[in-house]
């Protein structure tokens, strides 16, 4: 945070270096980024920039509903995973759809019915509620409308470079369909296919959909053998000192293959620990609170940032970092991989399961201090 705020503005001054930025500036900009302007004198160098709000990218407004993206175009460096935030009303559909890459998504409010049919003519059909995740494999079509309450989602997927606006929809194949062929495949008539849309539906109304089991359809082929919903927030957290972790990955969400989470909510004050990620990325996605975020990336380089609800967090892969809680309320955000598997590294536990003495010699303390360190994991600490 910065050293010298003048009333209540952050400034550039550390100490005795520095000086009151002047000039034109966006001072609710500058609050809420105030390690931006005042970075810890542990900063150093050049990182890529690790940050971008949702509240910065294009929205697309539809009828009943509406979609914003955050993608490598946005955020150049998060190249495994992007994400999109979406809303729509009571009734509205998120139409008929596939995509070349997998589809994870967590519930933020209300409610919505899901739907797919699997290669081997599976059927899924369920409802979710705030902090269901669900999971689409790639290439499977689907579907999704929010129940009486409305909905609002955050959609990731495993492709930094994935658009929301390039997506497979049924109403846009059968406007680029010639009807003749239509008519083939279906044993239509001209007159049956009067009505067809013109070009792609994507987001529309509809009626609330009826109680679950009346709309359900038996398939020939059966339930698919994996569900595609699984309730992240209904997990027993793993809870630590300064706040708590749920991890869904494919040990207790098998249907979720390429992608890996944590929901993490760490306490005022508290800290996600030292750590870094032996295998991908992570892309990160904060629902509530403010804090900061400092990055190690090798060589001396390292730079802090801060985020609040709607901000997108990226970390490259093995760059060390912490989280800290800087607000009066809990820090709660999302850790996403491009990996079936949620795997991290604690620096304090690799500490303390080597020999004492040669971290004590590495870091020129007393072996003591090494030897009252936890050889066990504590994710969030105060």
């Amino acid at each position: 945070m910065t050293d010298s705020p003048h009333n209540g503005v952050p400034q550039p001054i550390r100490g005795a270096k520095g000086a009151v930025d002047t000039g034109p500036r966006n001072v609710m900009l500058d609050r809420q980024n105030p390690d931006l302007i005042t970075p810890p004198a542990t900063d150093y160098g050049t990182v890529p920039n690790l940050k971008f709000s949702f509240s910065m990218a294009h929205t697309r407004i539809e009828e009943g509903g509406w979609t914003r993206e955050v993608t490598t175009r946005e955020l150049p460096i998060a190249t495994t995973l992007a994400g999109v935030d979406m809303k729509l009303d009571p009734g509205v559909y998120r139409e008929l759809h596939w995509h070349k890459e997998s589809e994870w998504a967590y519930v933020l409010e209300g409610s919505c019915r899901i739907g797919a049919v699997d290669q081997e003519g599976c059927n899924f059909l369920d409802d979710v509620e705030k902090g269901d995740l669900w999971f689409f494999p790639r290439g499977i079509p689907h579907y999704i409308q929010a129940l009486d309450e409305g909905v609002e989602f955050l959609l990731v997927f495993d492709d930094g470079a994935f658009s929301e606006n390039s997506t497979f929809m049924m109403s846009d194949f059968f406007a680029h369909t010639p009807k003749s062929v239509l008519a083939k495949n279906f044993g239509w008539s001209d007159q049956q296919m009067r009505d067809l849309p013109e070009k792609e539906k994507y987001i529309f109304r509809g009626q609330v959909p009826p109680a679950l089991d009346s709309d359900r359809v038996i398939s020939p082929s059966g339930d698919v053998p994996r569900t595609f919903k699984h309730r992240m927030l209904a997990q027993t957290p793993t809870r630590f000192d300064g706040g708590s972790v749920r991890v869904t990955d494919s040990t207790n969400f098998t249907a979720a293959t390429t992608i890996s989470a944590a929901l993490v909510e760490i306490e005022p004050g508290g800290l996600r620990e030292l750590h870094w990620h032996p295998t991908d990325d992570e892309w990160q996605y904060y629902i509530s609170g403010f804090g900061r975020m400092g990055v190690f990336a090798s060589s001396g380089l390292a730079r802090t940032f801060n985020y609040q609800a709607g901000d997108v967090g990226y970390v490259p892969f093995a760059y060390g970092h912490y989280v800290e809680n800087l607000g009066t309320e809990p820090l709660v955000f999302l850790e996403m991989f491009r990996n079936p598997r949620f795997e991290d590294i604690s620096l304090t536990q690799w500490m303390a399961n080597t020999p004492a003495q040669v971290s004590a010699d590495t870091l020129n303390v007393p072996r003591s201090m090494i030897e009252s360190l936890s050889r066990q994991k504590n994710s969030v600490v105060r």
